[in-house]
């Protein structure tokens, strides 16, 4: 079997990366080596940090947490910002302990700051902040993308809203352009060459269809009761209110949407989102070790 195979090829020391897009069987990979090869399985997710998103985040269950070691999985609060500079703090500590890391997840800006390292930009005010929110609520992308300098609206993903954003607030925070702070970046905590970095891949097709069952398996395991259990506190501006299906399952509770509209509008915003993955791990991992999901 193809994954017998890779597993033999990670010996028991090197630490292992695992990315790929949303449900394209990471989590199962990972367990796989944590159980035959030993090691700390740690979340590169960006929503997966949160307490209150559990099952739409497609954390790991209680019964696989209990299978083996995890790390930064739903360790901040919902109304908390988390930022990428946050999860290289946390996760520090992490590559210097006893046990081989293991380090799965879907955010590309994740792996790309352990093995490439991260700018270390200051602090964007909290005004600052809210004009770059006003601008995006009232269509200013494009205004933003103006703002930018040719070379940085070149480098980043500009269909991205919130890639726009930090870098129209970072320019209003500094008074120098992201790529010129990326310029500066030292070195990385965890280099490429030092590790098994896995890419899973798949057709459209056949993680559209596990996207669409993985959905309907998340309702039955109570994903509505998550969310009317966050609904008093819900706020669409906090970077947990990303999680997908998240808004979807919030306008059915408060009467916009019925269950039907909300899951097909949710599945929708899966797809998309995972066409953005592959798009950005298709351009940004090239020499990682590339593996068909749907064989594994």
């Amino acid at each position: 079997m193809v994954r017998n195979s890779l597993l033999s090829t990670l010996g028991e020391t090197r630490p292992v990366l695992i990315a790929g897009a949303t449900a394209s069987g990471k989590s199962a990979l990972a367990l796989d080596i944590a159980a035959k090869l030993g090691g700390v399985i740690v979340n590169a997710d960006a929503l997966q940090v949160y307490s209150g998103w559990r099952l739409l985040t497609a954390r790991p269950s209680d019964e696989e947490e209990n299978g083996a070691p995890h790390a930064l999985y739903g360790h901040v609060a919902n109304h908390e910002s988390y930022s990428v500079g946050n999860w290289l703090r946390d996760i520090g500590p992490i590559l210097s302990g006893d046990k081989r890391p293991i380090i799965v997840g879907g955010t590309g800006l994740y792996f790309r700051a352990l093995t490439e390292g991260l700018a270390d930009i200051p602090a964007i005010s909290a005004n600052i902040r809210a004009q770059s929110a006003d601008l995006l609520s009232q269509g200013g992308l494009q205004q933003m993308l103006d703002d930018l300098d040719a070379e940085t609206r070149a480098r980043i993903d500009v269909q991205n809203p919130m890639r726009v954003a930090r870098a129209w607030e970072v320019l209003q925070g500094t008074g120098q352009s992201i790529v010129s702070w990326q310029a500066k970046t030292p070195p990385p905590l965890l280099p490429l060459a030092a590790c098994h970095a896995l890419h899973l891949t798949s057709t459209v097709d056949w993680l559209n269809d596990r996207l669409k069952r993985r959905f309907d398996i998340m309702i039955a395991q109570g994903a509505l009761e998550e969310a009317r259990s966050n609904f008093e506190t819900w706020d669409p501006e906090w970077q947990s209110s990303q999680a997908i299906g998240a808004p979807e399952l919030i306008a059915h509770l408060s009467g916009h949407l019925s269950l039907e509209e909300a899951t097909v509008l949710a599945v929708t915003a899966s797809s998309q989102f995972a066409k953005r993955q592959r798009t950005w791990f298709r351009k940004r991992m090239a020499s990682w070790q590339r593996y068909n999901a749907d064989q594994l």
